[in-house]
């Protein structure tokens, strides 16, 4: 792997802290202190997709040799859920360049899309790491999970007096994961037919 590469790949990384926590928390609360309800409601859902966000992450932690398939898995559902829901998108539309919160919630969905895409280019050109994530070659895709798991072992040990593993880790992933996997598939029998595309979010009270 070559330094360009590893560069890149670390890049993601922190970028995916930025757009995918920073600045989704403080849309968040901007849409709450703004009674924004066409933001508040894109963020609420996007919050519940991000979940598999983390839970890759415990995956990776676990070194789960798969766990590459579920990171890139969760920014492509990260991306379709903040495109997907039509009557937030022509509520967004109707506002003008002016209003702060709508601008930097369009702009926030067009980089958390272009961070999906360099997710899955950089996997692309690392495919051995999709299923054999613990060989030498991709042991870049474990180093910022590697820093995670020391701070989660640290605040565990903190305030349980008990150490974090990485099978605890591994196992608590695929937990994670076979509620969520549970949940979506729920989601797409009972209420994906039902709404559509429709959130659902009260248009009352526009601000």
């Amino acid at each position: 792997m070559n330094v360009f590469n590893q560069l890149s790949i670390w890049l993601s990384f922190q970028l995916s802290i930025v757009f995918l926590i920073g600045i989704p928390t403080t849309l968040s609360l901007w849409s709450i202190k703004k009674r924004n309800k066409a933001v508040i409601k894109l963020l609420s859902m996007y919050w519940k997709i991000s979940l598999l966000f983390f839970i890759s992450l415990l995956l990776l932690i676990g070194k789960y040799n798969n766990a590459l398939v579920i990171t890139n898995i969760s920014t492509l559902l990260i991306t379709v859920s903040v495109w997907f829901w039509k009557d937030i998108n022509d509520e967004l539309r109707e506002y003008d360049f002016s209003y702060s919160l709508t601008t930097t919630t369009k702009i926030w969905r067009w980089t958390v899309t272009f961070i999906s895409l360099n997710f899955l280019i950089q996997s692309l050109l690392n495919f051995n790491c999709f299923s054999f994530i613990n060989s030498d070659a991709c042991a870049i895709w474990l180093q910022p999970s590697s820093n995670l798991y020391i701070f989660i072992k640290n605040l565990f040990n903190f305030f349980f007096g008990a150490n974090f593993t990485q099978p605890i880790a591994k196992f608590l992933g695929l937990i994670s994961l076979l509620i969520y996997a549970l949940g979506l598939i729920q989601w797409s029998i009972i209420k994906l037919p039902k709404n559509g595309r429709n959130s659902c979010f009260s248009q009352n009270g526009r601000n």
